[in-house]
């Protein structure tokens, strides 16, 4: 499955949403408890290189009610960290 993402200023954000609890082997996906989220950002693909990326987790008090705000929340982070991380810093070098 291939994931989605945005460019945003020449990187790719791939918003990583995921359930509040993981899941218990044998039962159901327990969506009531909300969802946590993470972004991906990522190097475009250059010729013959791999490209770098970095996971940041979106620090919150309380789990996302649904997958969707925690899908906008952690493509508006991305951006955020995009924005204010200054030219002379890499996002891979953020202290975050």
């Amino acid at each position: 499955m291939k994931t989605g993402f945005r460019l945003y200023r020449g990187l790719e954000v791939y918003p990583l949403v995921y359930p509040h609890h993981a899941t218990a082997p044998g039962s159901g996906h327990n969506y009531d408890e909300g969802f946590d989220a993470a972004v991906r950002i990522q190097e475009p693909e250059s010729s013959g290189e791999a490209p770098r990326s970095r996971v940041f987790r979106l620090a919150v008090t309380r789990p996302f009610q649904t997958a969707g705000d925690a899908r906008r929340a952690s493509t508006a982070y991305a951006e955020h960290l995009i924005d204010t991380c200054s030219r002379d810093t890499n996002f891979l070098d953020l202290k975050v």
